[in-house]
Protein backbone atom coordinates (compact mmCIF):
# COMPACT_ATOMS: atom_id res chain seq x y z
CA UNK A 1 0.00 0.00 0.00
CA UNK A 2 1.11 3.48 -0.82
CA UNK A 3 1.70 5.89 1.88
CA UNK A 4 2.03 9.09 -0.05
CA UNK A 5 -0.99 10.67 -0.03
CA UNK A 6 -1.15 14.16 -2.71
CA UNK A 7 -4.31 16.52 -1.94
CA UNK A 8 -5.30 18.32 -5.14
CA UNK A 9 -6.92 21.49 -4.56
CA UNK A 10 -10.41 22.00 -6.34
CA UNK A 11 -9.98 25.26 -7.45
CA UNK A 12 -7.16 24.68 -9.47
CA UNK A 13 -5.34 27.89 -8.18
CA UNK A 14 -1.48 26.71 -6.95
CA UNK A 15 -0.90 29.97 -4.93
CA UNK A 16 -4.38 30.85 -3.83
CA UNK A 17 -5.10 34.69 -2.99
CA UNK A 18 -5.92 35.55 0.41
CA UNK A 19 -7.56 38.70 1.14
CA UNK A 20 -8.86 40.02 4.42
CA UNK A 21 -12.89 39.39 5.04
CA UNK A 22 -14.22 42.47 5.02
CA UNK A 23 -16.88 44.53 7.62
CA UNK A 24 -20.81 44.06 6.67
CA UNK A 25 -21.93 47.09 6.26
CA UNK A 26 -23.62 49.17 9.21
CA UNK A 27 -26.45 49.06 7.69
CA UNK A 28 -28.25 47.80 4.52
CA UNK A 29 -30.18 51.45 4.03
CA UNK A 30 -29.49 52.13 0.58
CA UNK A 31 -27.49 49.52 -0.63
CA UNK A 32 -28.64 47.32 -3.45
CA UNK A 33 -28.91 43.27 -2.12
CA UNK A 34 -27.51 40.57 -5.21
CA UNK A 35 -28.99 37.41 -4.23
CA UNK A 36 -27.56 34.86 -6.09
CA UNK A 37 -28.85 31.28 -7.51
CA UNK A 38 -25.48 28.52 -7.13
CA UNK A 39 -27.94 26.40 -8.97
CA UNK A 40 -28.43 23.59 -6.94
CA UNK A 41 -31.92 22.22 -6.23
CA UNK A 42 -34.68 24.12 -5.26
CA UNK A 43 -32.29 27.42 -4.49
CA UNK A 44 -34.29 29.22 -7.28
CA UNK A 45 -37.19 29.04 -4.39
CA UNK A 46 -35.07 29.91 -1.79
CA UNK A 47 -33.80 32.87 -3.46
CA UNK A 48 -37.37 34.19 -4.54
CA UNK A 49 -38.51 34.06 -1.26
CA UNK A 50 -35.35 35.82 0.43
CA UNK A 51 -35.70 38.51 -2.69
CA UNK A 52 -39.56 38.93 -1.96
CA UNK A 53 -39.21 39.46 1.82
CA UNK A 54 -36.03 42.08 1.14
CA UNK A 55 -38.49 43.78 -1.59
CA UNK A 56 -41.28 44.13 1.38
CA UNK A 57 -39.32 46.07 3.84
CA UNK A 58 -38.24 48.27 0.70
CA UNK A 59 -35.01 47.32 0.06
CA UNK A 60 -33.31 47.22 -3.66
CA UNK A 61 -32.84 44.07 -4.46
CA UNK A 62 -31.33 42.23 -7.88
CA UNK A 63 -31.52 38.58 -8.77
CA UNK A 64 -29.04 36.27 -10.55
CA UNK A 65 -28.29 32.80 -11.00
CA UNK A 66 -25.40 30.87 -11.90
CA UNK A 67 -26.02 28.63 -14.96
CA UNK A 68 -24.59 25.42 -13.25
CA UNK A 69 -23.78 24.41 -9.49
CA UNK A 70 -21.09 22.44 -11.04
CA UNK A 71 -18.93 25.23 -11.90
CA UNK A 72 -17.83 28.77 -11.02
CA UNK A 73 -19.51 31.85 -11.73
CA UNK A 74 -18.67 32.69 -15.35
CA UNK A 75 -16.68 35.97 -15.40
CA UNK A 76 -18.92 38.29 -16.85
CA UNK A 77 -21.70 37.16 -13.53
CA UNK A 78 -19.03 38.13 -11.70
CA UNK A 79 -18.19 41.64 -12.78
CA UNK A 80 -22.47 42.34 -13.33
CA UNK A 81 -23.06 41.88 -9.61
CA UNK A 82 -19.70 43.52 -8.37
CA UNK A 83 -20.84 46.29 -10.43
CA UNK A 84 -24.50 46.54 -9.45
CA UNK A 85 -24.61 45.29 -6.10
CA UNK A 86 -23.32 46.78 -2.53
CA UNK A 87 -23.85 43.59 -0.98
CA UNK A 88 -24.87 39.65 -2.14
CA UNK A 89 -26.73 36.71 -0.43
CA UNK A 90 -25.61 33.68 -2.53
CA UNK A 91 -27.94 30.84 -1.82
CA UNK A 92 -28.08 27.22 -1.75
CA UNK A 93 -30.54 24.24 -1.15
CA UNK A 94 -30.88 20.74 -1.04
Amino acid sequence: MNDNLTLLDPTAETSPERRERMAPPASLEGLTIGVLDIGKVRGDVFCDEIARLLGEKGYSVKQYAKPTNTRTSPVNLAQTIATECDVVIEALSD
